[in-house]
């Protein structure tokens, strides 16, 4: 999601604290972020989706992006950590698996399978997945042929993450008895010795799947992903793990959501919840 300028520009860690001024107008908005989990909570229609997406826009400018028609990130302020960076890395997670219509993207698309908005995001994916494969093992190679112990080690270690990503859809699919291909460069489904594709999964695997290869893609460094109610399609067990998959596969990850389902913070993640009442002058 960084534009192409963000090379020149200094990358931040985790957002310290997003100011919107005149939301609908009259509201001011001054929120200040943790650098690990954020989960913005309120009533439908209090402004939950407009401030994510306000937000999301001013980085988009400041990653050097385009908006096109959308003048909103003029209100909107970022704070980043450290202060004197001027953008970051992020991801935003769409959650609706509603069908693809607009026109230019399914102009792009060289896949008929490709059909809703989940379908879009997996298709860029795979791509990412790819890149993300051969950087791995770009990186493991030079670490080999160092002739240094501690980088034999770590070549050792390069490949985790993915194994890890692997287990976890592994598990999270098994009552279905789908298992990832591991064998496959792209991202592939086993089922009673079928071979389907990522778009063929229910809305809620792919949902799930989105997430966690969004998240292992990015290879562990300092990023931003918004997510806005990523509990649609989700059931209640894996609602519940959510939060604790994503920071399992990157411990850098900076987590803002927005979230109606009680099971989302579970397990430890009460206290990362702000109500937009709270923040709203």
């Amino acid at each position: 999601m960084i534009g192409k300028e963000h090379t020149m520009k200094q990358r931040a860690d985790y957002i310290k604290r997003i100011v919107i001024k005149g939301i609908w107008g009259w509201k001011n908005i001054a929120w200040d972020l943790r650098p690990d989990v954020n989960i913005l909570s309120g009533i439908n229609g209090i402004g939950k989706s407009t401030i994510m997406s306000q937000s999301v826009d001013k980085l988009r400018l400041l990653s050097g992006g385009e908006l096109g028609k959308c003048d909103v990130p003029a209100n909107v302020q970022v704070i980043f950590s450290p202060e004197e960076a001027s953008c970051i890395l992020f991801d935003v997670i769409a959650s609706f698996d509603r069908p693809l219509t607009n026109v230019g993207l399914m102009q792009k698309v060289a896949d008929e399978h490709v059909r809703t908005e989940l379908d879009w995001q997996l298709y860029q994916l795979q791509r990412r997945y790819l890149d993300y494969q051969v950087n791995i093992g770009n990186r493991i190679i030079d670490m080999l042929t160092s002739g240094s112990p501690d980088d034999q080690r770590r070549a050792a270690q390069a490949s985790e993450p993915k194994k890890r990503f692997q287990d976890m859809i592994d598990d999270l699919f098994s009552e279905t008895g789908k298992k990832i291909n591991r064998k496959s460069n792209e991202i592939l489904i086993e089922q009673d010795g079928e071979t389907l594709l990522p778009y063929q999964l229910s809305s809620g695997e792919k949902q799930m799947l989105v997430i966690l290869l969004t998240v292992l893609v990015q290879d562990g460094q300092p990023y931003a992903l918004f997510m806005d109610e990523p509990e649609i399609s989700l059931h209640i067990e894996w609602q519940q793990q959510l939060i604790r998959l994503i920071r399992e596969l990157n411990p850098n990850v900076q987590i803002i959501l927005t979230t109606h389902s009680p099971a989302v913070i579970m397990n430890g993640w009460l206290d990362a919840v702000t109500e937009v009442s709270d923040i709203t002058e």
